[in-house]
């Protein structure tokens, strides 16, 4: 496999710890192994490498049977994800997509996508929710499988 694309599989890999460690943060209280193993559905002794790992590019502080807490760096990474990850499913509820479509995209998406696209993508957004005859509308080629001569 390239390295770049294990790069980009890795990267997406501590975006999503990242995320889930900062939501259980902002739920509980607190983010251990166990509750990120559940949460994540995978082993702890995975999550503990991946921890571990991270509290040595400087994410977060671990202590082992301590629980951990993210660094001013590994914040600002799990806030900019969760923010990507939030403005990808409002935009896509805005087209009134099913919401297990819009689960799975959006993991795929939020790793991937560039900062030109998600600010087009977040303007768009706004523009949207301004004008609701606009997503009706939207919303109709949508159902009708796309665009056709009618709607270009």
């Amino acid at each position: 496999m390239p390295a770049k694309m294990n790069a980009s599989r890795s990267s997406a890999a501590v975006e999503d710890y990242l995320e889930r460690i900062l939501e259980l943060i902002n739920t509980k209280g607190y983010a251990r192994v166990v509750d990120i193993a559940t949460s994540l559905g995978i082993s702890q002794a995975s999550v503990t490498n991946m921890v571990q790992r991270l509290d040595g590019e400087g994410l977060l502080k671990y202590e082992k049977y301590r629980g951990l807490v993210l660094t001013t760096t590994g914040e600002t990474v799990a806030r900019n994800i969760a923010r990507r990850h939030q403005l990808l499913t409002d935009f896509l509820k805005l087209l009134g997509l099913d919401q297990r479509v819009i689960e799975h995209d959006v993991e795929g998406m939020e790793h991937h996508i560039s900062p030109s696209t998600l600010r087009a993508i977040e303007a768009l957004t706004a523009q949207l929710r301004r004008n609701g005859r606009r997503v009706k509308k939207v919303k109709r080629v949508i159902r009708r499988g796309g665009l056709n001569r009618k709607t270009r």
